[in-house]
């Protein structure tokens, strides 16, 4: 006779959202994040990079900023792998290079749909959005949606705010200051 084995309901572990003050924000992955894409010129290079731009003179035309700019943002972006800089040479011209999106790149689009949604919705002309993203098999639009790993759409509102791994407990000032 075969064992079933019954769902137990998830433990229920410790809100961190509901004491803010109990662990540090100084190992924050959002932060960490917003010090590789956050500026605004890293975020329409990869908008680019993402609808298919690769060469530089497109990015920084398409971008409207200045080589400068542009040089300096797209290493920055090699350097913390977000692109691959790959040498090509037209004919008759000396060697230039192309950037490509690595997975690591790649991964942040769901984030730029997100961003583009937003300002569909919130910050567009009022005859409509600049540009619509669908789907090139069905042709619906697309959009970018945050749902648990069993598939659930969730709200802020539906989100517990847990200790992970890599977790520092703020300091009280009595502790910072017997590290001193």
């Amino acid at each position: 006779m075969g064992t079933t084995s019954a769902r137990r309901p998830a433990a229920r572990v410790a809100d961190l959202s509901e004491d803010r003050d109990a662990f540090s924000t100084a190992n924050c992955s959002v932060a960490r994040a917003l010090e590789v894409v956050g500026t605004r010129s890293a975020m329409l290079l990869l908008r680019e990079a993402f609808y298919g731009t690769r060469r530089f003179d497109q990015f920084a035309r398409r971008v409207g900023v200045t080589e400068a700019v542009a040089a300096t943002r797209l290493r920055a972006m090699v350097d913390d792998g977000l692109l691959t800089r790959t040498p090509y040479r037209e004919p008759g011209q000396r060697t230039r290079h192309e950037y490509r999106l690595t997975r690591k790149g790649r991964e942040l689009y769901p984030a730029l749909v997100a961003l583009l949604h937003w300002g569909d919705v919130w910050a567009a002309d009022e005859i409509g959005p600049p540009v619509v993203l669908t789907h090139r098999t069905c042709g619906e639009p697309v959009h970018a949606e945050v749902r648990c790993a069993a598939g659930h759409p969730v709200t802020p509102r539906d989100v517990a705010v847990i200790a992970g791994p890599g977790l520092r407990l703020a300091q009280t000032t009595e502790d910072a200051c017997a590290d001193v």
